[in-house]
């Protein structure tokens, strides 16, 4: 279905005046329970707030998704407002939010909750969307853009929905010095290993370090009274300029198609015991999906 069809026209305010994001938001969820005077306010403006307090929903682009799952609504709502003049915001590049778009949702419908939120992301990063925005005079005109976006939300909830595209990525001829620097600095636990070619040959995770550190682990265990202290983690250290990725690495990690269902990959990962799926098409490396991906994005929201 296209994106177009999830919004309400008397759900949109294409001269938003507010100030700061938690205006909007208030400013928004009065729109929408101005037509639904049923609904309370307070529980819905607490729902998104407690949300935001997780983690701020600002996207980035001059785009900002505040949205909460919440039992104060029994369907899935877009409430859209045009802030012309700017709010200055924590955004992650910095640009003040002009396009804020509130989505309610129950919780009983997070498939098609994080569809929609995966078009309207889609959307934001249209090249020129802000300028084509700000140049509609209509809801009816505002409406007709975003339907010749085409862009579509789909039935299945697919990996292509939550996957994290910026992955940081190694080499099979990379030091493990160069992964434990990458895994520290984007606080992460396994990297995919790409070749020249950008195909994927393998993974290099934090168990792959501790098992080059603990080769002989099962007779550590055998014998707790014998341990060594911090030696073997010394021997690591010692040698992570010289040992390569490729000495290393799971040559066969989990790969699965950005069109593969997320419950697939779930499913994948707890089958192979491992924390994350790369999605790969004819190959090469499109991004990445992990568990936590699957918790905060699925399950938390």
């Amino acid at each position: 279905m296209n994106l177009a069809r999830f919004f309400d026209p008397d759900l949109i305010d294409l001269n938003l005046e507010a100030g700061t994001k938690y205006e909007a938001v208030e400013l928004l969820t009065s729109l929408f329970c101005g037509k639904y005077q049923e609904k309370d306010k307070n529980v819905i403006l607490k729902a998104v707030m407690d949300r935001e307090e997780i983690g701020s929903t600002s996207f980035g682009r001059g785009f900002a998704f505040p949205h909460a799952r919440t039992d104060a609504v029994s369907d899935l709502y877009i409430v859209f407002g045009v802030c012309k003049a700017g709010i200055k915001s924590e955004a992650p590049d910095g640009i003040p939010l002009k396009v804020i778009c509130l989505l309610l949702t129950p919780r009983n419908i997070s498939r098609l909750y994080l569809q929609t939120l995966s078009g309207l992301a889609n959307f934001a990063r249209r090249p020129g969307i802000l300028d084509e925005i700000a140049g509609v005079s209509s809801t009816e005109e505002l409406l007709a853009m975003i339907e010749r976006t085409s862009i579509r939300v789909e039935k299945a909830l697919t990996v292509a929905d939550i996957m994290s595209e910026k992955t940081p990525i190694v080499s099979p001829d990379d030091t493990l010095k160069k992964v434990a620097n990458l895994m520290f600095k984007h606080k992460i636990d396994g990297l995919p290993v790409v070749d020249k070619n950008g195909r994927v040959v393998g993974e290099i995770s934090e168990k792959e370090l501790l098992k080059f550190a603990l080769p002989d682990y099962e007779s550590f265990i055998a014998n707790m009274a014998n341990l060594p202290e911090l030696e073997p983690f010394e021997d690591l250290l010692r040698q992570e300029d010289k040992v390569r990725v490729k000495d290393v690495m799971d040559k066969e990690p989990a790969i699965v198609s950005r069109e593969s269902q997320v419950v697939e990959a779930a499913a994948l990962m707890l089958f192979k015991d491992v924390d994350r799926v790369m999605v790969v098409h004819d190959g090469k490396l499109l991004g990445m999906v992990s568990r936590s991906d699957i918790v905060s994005k699925i399950i938390r929201g």
